[in-house]
């Protein structure tokens, strides 16, 4: 087991974060938030990197639903909707006055064109398989929008809440990645490329006095040390998703409150199922068999984590503990690499992006597979460089460490495509059943045999269920205090 480091910021990290200009805002209308990770692009629709919504969604884009802090779902854009017996038919009655930031009127003809462009040939939004799988989008009136899913989706008011479900502006709509267009209460005031992200209030906002923030900068800061140093230093108002690494020292300092909220993400260590041997799945159960989760939740984590076996999270709807299906057990390991008739030491690359916890997790993961004859040949890359070819392109990897942040995205174990190369015609025709099931405890009990399926088939070492710190100056009001996904929604924040 890999010794744990203490935290201490070394001579040259200080002397980076004092030479940093003081961005943190004393005026009572301006914030400045930390985040781990810079967005390759502002358009939710156009890549996988959930930094792009953490952004946007709610602030530059709005999205028909909202989805709140507790998982519910409220209405954003639309007023209200309603939802056939069969589930397949909703009507949503759509929110009157409200205007692009370009000047463009919002209207049923707007969200039309998003979703159908969602679902088109060249879209690359992730979700696209969601708007594919609209039988019809009708713009009945300018204000009355009917969609038709050819199978029925007991989950569509929250899928039009995420950030792939923006409603975008027609003529600004391909160039929202460096110019975005919204209904949101903010546009962009300014992008420093490797730096911030600021935003301002929105001069054609609908409801502008509602907002008591009207200016605020995200600060990209992947580096654990400086983290805690820009928190400490006062540079930063609010750390969403902090490293865990200074929690101790957020909690016992009077000017600062710290948050340490749930979620459903699950971290895993991804496996490549479309290369040999890793396509055997007594491969992939000995590489879970290697791994103490327990012990990369201490290492990647700081102790901050739940053990999770399958691709769902504790408090999730049809949640069930698989962990007794590959547990922790070298021996069992060995013996299934033996079986597979795989000569040790087998060689395999372990692709690490930036935040924290792949970094230090892997560390130990590394040190744990190394015990049962397994050589993790360690490869660092940047973000924009596991997007394009661990997640994209040729999927060019063995393993990855990875945090998959969506609450519902079972669906990604359908695609033949996806980048860790599952298929099984088991899986995908259980998936369909679940999405067809509209009553919730059959649902619920197919929400089960899935994550037995996965698990089964040890599709990937799934590793833990994050616990996230949020830490803030004591006046910031109005923080998540859970995180059924990735957003900070700038309009519900505000200096006491």
């Amino acid at each position: 087991m890999i010794q744990r480091r203490e935290f201490a910021l070394t001579l040259p990290a200080l002397a980076a974060t004092l030479q940093l200009p003081a961005l943190a805002q004393s005026r009572k209308d301006s914030i400045v938030l930390g985040m781990t990770l810079e967005p390759p692009g502002l358009d939710p629709t156009a890549g996988a990197a959930s930094a792009i919504a953490e952004v946007t969604l709610y602030n530059i884009f709005e999205t028909l639903t909202k989805i709140n802090a507790d998982g519910s779902v409220s209405p954003l854009l639309a007023e209200r909707w309603e939802v056939s017996p069969d589930l397949r038919t909703t009507t949503f009655y759509l929110r009157k006055g409200v205007k692009f930031s370009n000047g463009e009127p919002f209207n049923a003809q707007a969200v039309k064109f998003s979703f159908d462009r969602a679902a088109g040939e060249k879209s690359t939004n992730k979700d696209k398989r969601t708007f594919a799988a609209m039988e019809s989008v009708r713009a009945v009136d300018e204000y009355t929008l009917v969609i038709v899913n050819k199978e029925p989706d007991p989950d569509f008011p929250f899928l039009m809440g995420q950030g792939t479900a923006i409603i975008v502006e027609p003529k600004s709509a391909d160039t929202n990645a460096a110019k975005p267009v919204g209904t949101g209460p903010y546009v962009l005031d300014g992008w420093a490329k490797g730096s911030s992200i600021t935003l301002k209030a929105s001069p054609s906002y609908r409801a502008p006095g509602a907002l008591k923030i009207k200016r605020a900068t995200f600060r990209f800061i992947s580096d654990p040390a400086a983290q805690v140093a820009s928190v400490l230093s006062g540079d930063v108002d609010a750390f969403v998703r902090v490293t865990p690494r200074g929690l101790n020292q957020f909690k016992s300092n009077p000017r600062l409150q710290t948050v340490v909220a749930g979620s459903r993400a699950k971290t895993v260590l991804a496996i490549n199922n479309a290369k040999k041997p890793l396509n055997d799945v007594r491969v992939r159960r000995a590489i879970s068999a290697a791994i103490d989760r327990k012990a990369v939740i201490a290492g990647a984590g700081d102790g901050l984590g739940v053990p999770i076996g399958s691709h769902y999270v504790p408090g999730a709807p049809g949640y069930i503990d698989t962990t007794g299906i590959n547990p922790y057990n070298p021996d069992k390991a060995r013996a299934l690499l033996k079986e597979a008739g795989v000569a040790t030491p087998l060689e395999l690359s372990l692709v690490l992006p930036p935040p924290p916890y792949a970094r230090q997790g892997g560390e130990v993961i590394v040190s744990q597979l190394a015990k049962v004859g397994i050589t993790a040949k360690v490869q660092n890359v940047e973000w924009a460089q596991w997007l394009a070819n661990t997640y994209g392109g040729a999927h060019n990897y063995d393993l990855t460490i990875i945090s998959h942040v969506e609450p519902f995205d079972l669906d990604n174990f359908t695609k033949p495509d996806y980048y860790w190369g599952y298929q099984n015609p088991k899986f995908n025709a259980l998936y369909a059943k679940i999405k067809t099931t509209p009553n919730l405890a059959e649902r619920n009990q197919l929400l089960g045999d899935a994550q037995k399926l996965l698990a089964d088939d040890a599709v990937l070492a799934w590793l833990y269920q994050p616990q996230w710190v949020t830490v803030a100056k004591k006046g910031v009001q109005g923080l998540w205090k859970d995180m059924p996904l990735f957003v900070n929604d700038l309009s519900a924040l505000s200096w006491a």
